[in-house]
Order: structure tokens, then sequence, then C-alpha cells
């Protein structure tokens, strides 16, 4: 059993309603603009930070559903395992491993994402940089849960896990700032 200390447990649990929270609203308003033709989600704010541009793209459907679905569904299991695990639960090594295979498939799915938002949709969604911004540090706080007592190669991912997930920020922050560069200096 593996029980996740305060300093990691509650940062999951926050994390989860975050990207819960964002996941909730992105589906919302996702089925208000089905519902509705005239509607303009509350955060498509001119051409670049535009909601409605990104969920309209092929992309934000890649399964047939929309994605959201998929991070209602996610995030949620991240909420009820940080629930459990304040109040002091402990969980099998496979529930964490399972919850990190999803996170790491969460985070090479955000990766794909961030592409096509910046590269091909050439558009930001606020509330998708919110579930960009919280999947990877859950994917490390649960990577330092698992392995942290780890020898070898995975010591040293478990050791540099917080500097790749800086480095993760930075060059979204950077490719997102190039590529939407004039947008930036429009708007100073």
């Amino acid at each position: 059993m593996i029980s996740a200390p305060p300093r990691s447990a509650w940062p999951v649990l926050l994390l989860g309603l975050l990207g819960w929270g964002a996941s909730v609203t992105l589906l919302v308003e996702k089925f208000k603009s089905l519902t509705d033709s005239g509607y303009k989600p509350l955060c498509s704010i001119d051409s670049v930070v535009s909601c409605t541009t990104v969920m309209d793209s092929s992309e934000a459907a890649f399964f047939g559903f929309p994605n959201p679905i998929i991070g209602v569904v996610g995030f949620s299991v991240v909420v009820t395992l940080g629930v459990l695990a304040v109040v002091g639960i402990g969980f099998p090594r496979w529930v964490w491993g399972g919850l990190w295979f999803g996170l790491l498939l969460g985070t090479v799915a955000v990766c794909w994402l961030i592409y096509h938002a910046v590269f091909t949709i050439h558009a930001l969604c606020p509330w998708c940089m919110v579930v960009w911004a919280v999947v990877p540090p859950l994917l490390a706080l649960v990577t330092g849960l698992l392995w942290g007592r780890s020898r070898g190669f995975v010591q040293v991912v478990v050791e540099w896990r917080w500097t790749m997930v800086a480095v993760y920020y930075a060059v979204v922050i950077l490719i997102v700032y190039i590529q939407f560069q004039d947008y930036w200096s429009s708007k100073l």
C-alpha cells in the first residue's frame, strides 16, 4: 500500500479539481454552442483567444466525441483518489500505477493538442490551457509517489521530474509567445 503524504495528496486534489473544473466548463460551453447556434462562449475573446475556434476544430473531438468528456472522466478519477489520499487512505501500487499511466497518456494528448492549437488551429482556449498546465505536475507528483525510492535510470527521472515540468512550461510559453508574437505585441 502506498499512502500519499499531505505534501503530495493536497496538490493532487487541488490540481485535479482545477482540471476537472476546466473540463466541465469546456463541456458546458460545447453543449451550449451545439444547442444554440448564436451562442458565443465567454472565453472567445477575439481571433486568437477563442474557445469557439478550438472547439469547432476536428482536433477537439479526436475520438468522435468532445475531448472534454475525457477530461471530466479522467479528472474525476484524480479528484476521487486525491480526496481519499488527503484523508490518509493508502492504495495498492497498481492503483497509483494506473493513475500514472493515465496521466502519461494525458501528457501525450496535451502535447498533441498544444501542437495543433498553436500550429494548425492558430487559436488558444483559456480552459484548454488550464488543462495544459495541470497535467504535467500531476504526472510529476504521481511519479514521485510511485517511484520515489527507485534506483538507476528511474531514480534520475524521479529526481529531475520537477525540472522537466519547468522545461515543459518554458517551452510551451516560448512556443506560444513566438507563434503569436504579433498578437502579444498589439496588446502591449
